[in-house]
């Protein structure tokens, strides 16, 4: 016996085919324009979802940078004690308004303390590369080099407070 040729059913009409057809009808096509400016859109409405869960610290929109329980040990350590980093921009801003004033006197303290900064800031880098290795090789005894988390933890001691991302979780004096 030989097989049946064809395909052993009419041809359906076209009414019932788009009956049978299931999920949403697809948009029309679209001008290149309208679809680029489309596209825009939806990239910065994700773009913002985005910096919003960063924003609010969490863990799902965190940059490769910031995610892992290794840097946010860092940054509890960071954003846990007073940095001297963080008033090295507004100092740096107040001395060249001094520098633009006529009084030598007001220079000369004005490149003091500054000087004095700097030496303080080496200071706290110290300590705080030395409290960063101290802490991660204490929880975190598997971890190899340490040298991306400290630079991770100095650089976030340079930020003023109110705008690190993640935001801190801990007090300054709490950890």
């Amino acid at each position: 016996m030989t097989a049946p040729t064809g395909k052993g059913r009419p041809t359906p009409k076209r009414s019932e085919a788009q009956r049978r057809r299931s999920g949403p009808v697809a948009p029309p096509p679209q001008p290149r324009k309208e679809a680029a400016k489309r596209q825009k859109l939806e990239a910065a409405a994700a773009r913002k979802r985005v910096r919003e869960g960063a924003a609010s610290g969490d863990d799902r929109y965190l940059s490769k940078r910031d995610a892992g329980p290794v840097r946010a040990l860092v940054r509890d350590v960071v954003d846990g004690r007073r940095n001297v980093g963080v008033v090295l921009l507004p100092l740096a801003v107040a001395l060249i308004v001094v520098n633009l004033s006529n009084v030598a006197a007001l220079r000369t303290v004005g490149y003091l303390l500054w000087v004095m900064t700097i030496l303080l800031m080496l200071v706290d880098v110290v300590v705080t590369t030395l409290a960063l290795r101290r802490r991660i090789r204490e929880q975190f005894p598997e971890q190899g080099r340490l040298g991306g988390h400290v630079a991770y933890g100095l650089l976030r001691s340079t930020v003023l407070r109110r705008f690190r991302l993640p935001p801190p979780r801990v007090s300054p004096g709490k950890d």
